[in-house]
């Protein structure tokens, strides 16, 4: 096996391994969001998408699942398979330990 041959298997691992059907919500305008998810099931396939988000943005995340299954992909009959909620540890700025609200809802075809 040439060394070239191996380097593109390592990296068809890693792009595996990678959480291609997962959109983290951020600060980005909302409409980016929908499209991550939208552009998830009808180009690249996937049978899941993932949308998670943390503290202020859950409502956000809440949101693009709804809009993206009610609106733009009615008619590819996407549906909320999985609700996920929990909190997370880390530390503020100012180095002190903090609890923050997460979600993850599972959408589905």
């Amino acid at each position: 096996m040439t060394e070239e041959t191996q380097k593109l298997q390592e990296s068809e691992k890693v792009s595996e391994k990678k959480d291609d059907n997962v959109i983290f919500i951020g600060n980005k305008p909302f409409m980016n969001y929908i499209t991550g998810v939208v552009m998830q099931f009808t180009k690249k396939g996937s049978k899941e998408v993932i949308v998670k988000a943390r503290g202020k943005f859950i409502s956000r995340a809440v949101d693009v699942a709804e809009v993206t299954t009610k609106k733009f992909l009615k008619e590819d009959n996407i549906k909320v398979k999985d609700i996920k909620i929990g909190s997370e540890e880390f530390k503020n700025k100012e180095g002190k330990d903090i609890n923050v609200s997460i979600i993850e809802i599972t959408l589905t075809k």
